[in-house]
């Protein structure tokens, strides 16, 4: 069985490594994909190293961290297959964030920060994640770094591990100006006519509805059976425009985009409050859709860790951290393509196995 899936994996991985020219590329990539879906605790480069004698430490380590090759083509082959297999109308495309807990204060981007996923502040390194999903098959997109003010503020220290840098500038002759009254004394600002207010407050009046189903997301598909919620959604402006003082009121920030505001009541006591900028004509089961849609992003980034190794890099450079993490993205890609693929096969035979017998038939399948 082994010897199948790797013979899979090499053929499904022909888009890519087209777009990696390089011979010796050619040869680290689906090595490197091997490692981190077969067996072993630790899924770095050097125990990844030990365990196969097709893959020699110092190539394999110059692959990821030094070698001179674009990661943008093999990116998009990811979203294109991505969007193959499970995009379309029923889609979601979810922006989230994921911890990689980390000793030490070297590796790039690490602080002391909040940590979504551990509830607290911790050591760690945050990435922001876009997932594409369908039902409860999620295809991560991208992983990027977030960098805290501990490492933007310090130049010295962003060189050291190789972070790129993005300076935005203004022509010389920039001039800052003020709207021009037809009549009367010059108009300086617009205010609005009421005050901004807490979300929860905001919802307060609104009607709240119980919502439960198990037909479009994979949220409610809990051990204890169907799970419920009360929900209540309102069009609102977001008060995140420029901060100004308006009378009495003090500084108020000035009215920004349309968007759904949706208030959560779970039966367990806990009050969640979101903003979707879903169309004005949603309805609620829809919104409360996309909200628990992010329960398979939560799965995917804690399957990468678990099964891939996401978190297991050594490396200290930005290069390295996300070359890895694309490697990994690849690979549960790839995985998910094997299930989707199991799964019609089991439509039209009952007998055969299910997704989760031929998961498990590849060594490290999440």
């Amino acid at each position: 069985m082994e010897e199948a899936w790797q013979a899979d994996l090499e053929r499904w991985l022909a888009p890519y490594l087209e777009a990696l020219g390089n011979k010796t590329r050619r040869r680290m990539c689906p090595a490197y994909i091997a490692g981190l879906i077969g067996p072993g605790d630790r899924k770095s480069i050097q125990p990844m190293a030990a365990r196969s004698d097709a893959l020699p430490y110092d190539r394999l380590h110059h692959f990821i961290g030094a070698g001179l090759w674009d990661s943008a083509p093999l990116e998009a082959t990811l979203w294109n297959q991505a969007d193959e297999l499970v995009g379309g109308e029923g889609a979601w495309l979810i922006i989230d964030d994921t911890a990689l807990p980390k000793k030490g204060k070297a590796s790039v981007g690490v602080a002391p920060q909040y940590a979504t996923a551990l509830g607290k502040n911790a050591n760690c390194q945050t990435m922001v994640s876009v997932t594409l999903a369908s039902g409860e098959v999620p295809l991560m997109l991208s992983l990027r770094l977030f960098l805290p003010e501990s490492w933007t503020s310090d130049a010295a220290r962003m060189d050291k591990v190789g972070i790129p840098r993005h300076q935005k500038v203004y022509p010389a002759d920039v001039q800052l100006i003020f709207p021009i009254a037809g009549r009367g004394r010059p108009r300086v600002r617009h205010v609005p006519d009421v005050k901004s207010m807490a979300a929860h407050a905001m919802l307060e009046g609104a009607k709240w509805r119980q919502v439960s189903w198990c037909k479009e997301v994979s949220w409610c598909k809990g051990a204890k059976g169907r799970l419920t919620a009360r929900f209540a959604a309102m069009r609102v402006r977001i008060a995140d425009g420029a901060p100004q003082r308006i009378g009495s009121a003090g500084a108020q920030h000035m009215p920004g985009e349309e968007a759904w505001l949706v208030g959560e009541h779970r039966s367990n006591g806990e009050r969640k409050y979101y903003l979707s900028n879903l169309p004005g004509d949603t309805p609620i089961k829809a919104l409360a859709g996309a909200i628990k849609a992010r329960w398979v992003c939560d799965q995917a980034h804690q399957q990468l860790k678990e099964e891939l190794g996401l978190d297991h890099f050594e490396g200290r450079s930005w290069t390295g951290l996300h070359r890895h993490a694309l490697m990994s993205m690849m690979a549960y890609a790839f995985l998910q393509s094997q299930r989707l693929a199991q799964a019609g096969r089991k439509k039209k035979n009952p007998r055969s196995a299910s997704p989760t017998h031929l998961a498990s038939s590849a060594p490290g399948h999440p």
